[in-house]
This record gives structure tokens, C-alpha cells and sequence, in this order.
């Protein structure tokens, strides 16, 4: 749970610190004062979107930490993950801090090291569910209904499976389509590859050929200088030529010198060594360029071929590529797609064959998946339905509709074919009749404004008994709820109290007369600046508040404060009430 919130500079907020306890803690005080301010901060630290406007005025950045004990439910999974990341420091202890600096950038940071946005959003679902007024739309939204009745009839593993089935379907499906496309245009695609194959497989390439022909090519265009050259090396390292001595018989008397000054002078023995190695070398270089001499071979024919040779392989990397290896990986592409066509068919029918298999699995899951579903949706209904009698709906009829839809290439269940997505085979719709003697209808062309709220105060409180969060935060999500209802939306959140931390921003006495923990946020200008803070408020500071938002501070809103209290107090001390 949320035990610590620190805020500075951020919107309104110069600087608070927040600490929260366990069980029902209620926000109060005027429109505009900042609360729903605190629900914005506690969402950018998990991960939210941050703006720089949310910077206040003239600060170079703001900072939002949250500390957070770590239990059972929601506590493990985070527990498990940050052990996964090497961030789990405390095994009852997490510190998360968000910091949104005036240049755009944002830091956030677990345990004291920077990690990514991501993470912290997916530590803030193990944490925290925030539940802000906008999520009353969600109930108007048809296609939320089925992640709404899921999240009721814990189906994740089955959902996953069916999931991770249609994936594999969907791959089977591509390549079916490719094959078929391709087996359409078969014919001239053989010919196009065939051709390709032939052409550079007639060549009969060699990786490094094209380097070696071009260094030959070198050498036969210039086959008399080099052999000129070659010729005038050799003379001068090893023939003797009238008057004039060969290197290597120079070299030979020097070294034939210095042997003689090594046996008197013993420290010149290295240098004899070096003057021999010398000697040889000379001899060494000698002889191979005489091999080179003889290897020169002045011939326009071949120099003719070599240049064709060229020309083959430069033609060919036009096509088919810049160098000698996308040439040849061309051919290997093209003869694998050629072998394919071949064998087209026989991979078809085996694609056929597996997209049949996978569609019986899809129908035998799915078949389970909407089995579940209907019977968490009987149940949701009636768990609904005492919600909403609580909440002076008394009449009022809950449904879930799970409805499929044939489809001649869906998925087989008995003797239908049922179409099917990636969330399994059923489309979800919740029906209301918010009367006595009227029929179901579509909750989003029929329920009123207090009529949604009351229904989402009452889905909530059934998929919140389920939920593993350990903190739930309801922001003004009594909106469009009378005074006399307040008291058993207060009385209904104090009880999921029992297994949650619950925060709720709250304009009714009757339901944060249920506070176990009662702060309010105040706005003030000190200096003509504008700042958000809040203070807890007990004894006799939390009945002038409560009569305060009754309407006055008078002495008769104060005893009816007083009596909001201990009328709460009754109810919370009542067993089995919620």
C-alpha cells in the first residue's frame, strides 16, 4: 500500500508530504482546492504521461515519491519483478520517485536507480488502480465490456492460451495466402527464377575471383614493363656484368669479412649472423624474382579472356547484385523459392492440414473461455444487482450478453463454425433495465448520468473484491450520487477497505463521514502565489469540516456532522455489513 506521498512543484503544490494509512482514506474540500491535483501526481509517478506544464511556475523541475509497503496480491507480482530487474532492495519496502524537468525530460527512478517509464508503469498496475470520473465511460464503451466481465472471471490463463493459439493461426493463414498468391502466378515466376539460376550457375562464380581477375588483368597489360623490370632486379642482385660485382657477391665478401673479424674479436659474432642472413635474403629475393621473370607471359588472348571474364561478372552484379557475394546469394534465394513452388502444393495441403488442427484447438478453447464466461456473467449479474439494490436501485435487472457470430471460416464448435479474435469467440455487451417491468436493453443507450455512476460504483465494487491491487483510489466517482446514497457508497467503499487500501476524492459528507483517515485539501495565495496543501483533520476539525461541505458551519450543521459520524461508526461496528 501507499504509505508515503512527497510532492514538490508540481501544478499548484509548492511542497507536501502525505502520510497514508491503511484502510479507508477520504480527500475533501473545495472544487478546484487540488484534490483531484494528488491523483494526477500519484499517476505520473507510476508511469502516467508527463508534461512540463505540469511544472509549477518559475520551478525548474517537479519531483513526486511515493514509499509503498509491500504485501501479499499485488505486493508479490511487484515483489517478483523487481527481484527479475535487480532492483529489489527491501523485501516490505519500495521507493519510486518521477522527476519532470523544464527542458521536456523525465527521470524515474526505483529504489534509487534511474529506470525506464515502462517499469514504472508496469510496477504501478501490481500497486495501484486508479479509478479517475472519466472511467464511467468505459461502462458507454461496448468494446470494454468484454476486459470488464474477464477481469471478474479471472480467465487470464485461458485468454492467454487462446491468445497465443490465434497468433499461431494468424502466421498459418499468412503463408497459406503467400503460397496460394504465388501458386496463382506460378508459371511465370518458375521461368523468372529458372532463368536467374541458369544464368549465374553458368557462370560457375567464385568467392575472391573477381579480386584475382582484376590483379591478373593488371599484370597482363603491363607484361613487358614488368618483365623489363624484373629482368633489371635480378642483374643486379646476382650477375656479374664486366667490371661490376652482383649484390650477393659483394654481399658474400662482406660477409666472408666480418666472420674473419668475429673469430679475433668474439663481441662481433652477432654481427657475423646478421651479415649471413643478409647474405641469404639477397640470394632468397634473387631467385624469386627469376621465378616471376619466367611466370610473365606477354598474351593479348588471354588478357583478352580476362577482361570478358570481368565484364560476365559486372554484368551480373547489375542484376543481381553489388558484389560476387549477393550474386550468389541471389541463386541460393531463387533456387529455394523455385524449390518451394515445386513443392507448393504438398506445403499447401500440410498448411491446410495444420490451419484445421489449430482451428479445432481454437474452438475447444475458446468453447471453455466463453463456458467461463457465462457463468462468471450469471454471477456478475447477481453480485451487480444487490449492488445496485444497495444503492436504491432496487429494481433494477443486471445481464451479460455473450453472443457468437457464424462464420464459415471460424473456428468449429458442435455443428457451428464460430468467428472468432484474438480475445477468444464471444462479443460482450452488458444489458440493463433500470425499472421494474422493463426488458433488457443496451446499458449504453438507456442508463442516465446517475444512473451510470450508480452502475459503476456498483461493477466496481464487485471486481474490486477480486482485484490482487493493493491500492484502489476512487477519484469523485460518486459523481451524479444524492446525499441519500452517499452513506452506502461510503459504507460499501469502507468495505473494500477490508482488503485494500482505498483513497477516495470525495463532495459527500455521508460517504467521508466512513473515512477511517479524513485529510483536506486546502488552496491559499500567500505572496500572490497560489499553493495546494493538505492536513489531516480529526475530532473536532473533521466535524467542521463535514459541515462545511453540508452547506454551513453553523451549529446545526455541526451536530448533523457529528450524527454522520456516529451513524458511520454504527454501520462499520455492524458485522457482515459492507
Amino acid at each position: 500500500m501507499l504509505t508515503e506521498l512527497r510532492i514538490r512543484d508540481f501544478a499548484i503544490i509548492d511542497e507536501l508530504t502525505l502520510v497514508c494509512g491503511p484502510g479507508f482514506v477520504v480527500f475533501t474540500g473545495e472544487t478546484g482546492a487540488g484534490k483531484s491535483i494528488l491523483i494526477d501526481a500519484v499517476e505520473v509517478l507510476l508511469g502516467g504521461r508527463a508534461e512540463v506544464t505540469m511544472i509549477r511556475s518559475e520551478a525548474p523541475a517537479a519531483l513526486i515519491e511515493g514509499t509503498f509497503t509491500l504485501g501479499p496480491g499485488g505486493g508479490e507480482a511487484a515483489r517478483r519483478l523487481l527481484e527479475a530487474e535487480g532492483l529489489l532492495e527491501e523485501a516490505e519496502t519500495l521507493v519510486l520517485s518521477r522527476e519532470i524537468r523544464r527542458e521536456g525530460r523525465t527521470v524515474g527512478r526505483v529504489n534509487g536507480r534511474a529506470v525506464s517509464v515502462s517499469l514504472l508503469r508496469s510496477l504501478g498496475e501490481f500497486l495501484v488502480d486508479v479509478h479517475g470520473q472519466s472511467e464511467h465511460l468505459s461502462l458507454l464503451r461496448v468494446r470494454e465490456h468484454l476486459s470488464l466481465l474477464d477481469r471478474y472471471a479471472q480467465v487470464e490463463g485461458l485468454r492467454r492460451e487462446f491468445s497465443a493459439g490465434y497468433s499461431g493461426l494468424e502466421s498459418v493463414r499468412r503463408e497459406l495466402k503467400q503460397l496460394r498468391e504465388a501458386e496463382r502466378d506460378a508459371s511465370r515466376r518458375s521461368e523468372l527464377l529458372a532463368f536467374q539460376v541458369n544464368e549465374i550457375e553458368a557462370a560457375s562464380l567464385r568467392p575472391g575471383e573477381e579480386v584475382e581477375l582484376l590483379e591478373e588483368r593488371v599484370r597482363l597489360a603491363n607484361a613487358e614493363q614488368l618483365a623489363s623490370l624484373a629482368e633489371k632486379a635480378v642483374a643486379a642482385l646476382d650477375e656479374t656484368v664486366e667490371n661490376r660485382s652482383s649484390a650477393t657477391d659483394r654481399l658474400g665478401e662482406a660477409a666472408q669479412a666480418v666472420a674473419a673479424l668475429a673469430r679475433i674479436d668474439g663481441t662481433l659474432s652477432g654481427s657475423e649472423a646478421e651479415a649471413q642472413a643478409l647474405l641469404e635474403q639477397a640470394g632468397d629475393l634473387a631467385r624469386r624474382l627469376r621465378v616471376y621473370r619466367e611466370g610473365i607471359e606477354s598474351s593479348p588472348k588471354r588478357l583478352d579472356e580476362v577482361e570478358e571474364r570481368i565484364g560476365l561478372i559486372r554484368s551480373l552484379q547489375r542484376k543481381y547484385g553489388d558484389t560476387m557475394e549477393a550474386v550468389l546469394a541471389r541463386a541460393a534465394a531463387a533456387r529455394d523459392e523455385l524449390e518451394t513452388i515445386t513443392h507448393a502444393g504438398e506445403r499447401i495441403a500440410a498448411l491446410e492440414k495444420e490451419e484445421s488442427r489449430q482451428l479445432n484447438g481454437l474452438g475447444e478453447i475458446g468453447g471453455r473461455l466463453s463456458q467461463a464466461r457465462r457463468a462468471a456473467g450469471e454471477s456478475l449479474a447477481r453480485a451487480i444487482e444487490a449492488e445496485l439494490g444497495d444503492l436504491r436501485m432496487g429494481g433494477a435487472r443486471f445481464s451479460v450478453d455473450l453472443a457468437w457470430e457464424d462464420d464459415p471460416a471460424g473456428a468449429p464448435v458442435g455443428d457451428r463454425r464460430v468467428g472468432f479474435g484474438p480475445e477468444g469467440l464471444d462479443r460482450v455487451e452488458f444489458l440493463v433495465a433500470p425499472n421494474p417491468g422493463e426488458g433488457l436493453k443496451p446499458l449504453v443507450k438507456i442508463a442516465s448520468g446517475g444512473e451510470t455512476s450508480r452502475m459503476m460504483l456498483g461493477l466496481k465494487g464487485v471486481l474490486a473484491r477480486a482485484d490482487q491491487t493493493p491500492t484502489l483510489i476512487f477519484d469523485e466517482i460518486d459523481q451524479g450520487i444524492g446525499g441519500r446514497v452517499g452513506a452506502i457508497v461510503g459504507r460499501k467503499l469502507w468495505g473494500l477497505a477490508r482488503n485494500h487500501q482505498v483513497l477516495c476524492v470525495t463532495h459527500l459528507p455521508q460517504l467521508a463521514a466512513f473515512g477511517d483517515q479524513h485529510f483536506k485539501v486546502e488552496k491559499r495565495v500567500t505572496q500572490g502565489r497560489t499553493a495546494t496543501s493538505v492536513r489531516a483533520v480529526e475530532g473536532e476539525g473533521r466535524i467542521a469540516e463535514l459541515a462545511q461541505m453540508l452547506g454551513a458551519d453553523s451549529e446545526a450543521s455541526q451536530r448533523s456532522a457529528a450524527e454522520l459520524l456516529e451513524q458511520a461508526a454504527k454501520a462499520k461496528e455492524t458485522p457482515g455489513r459492507r
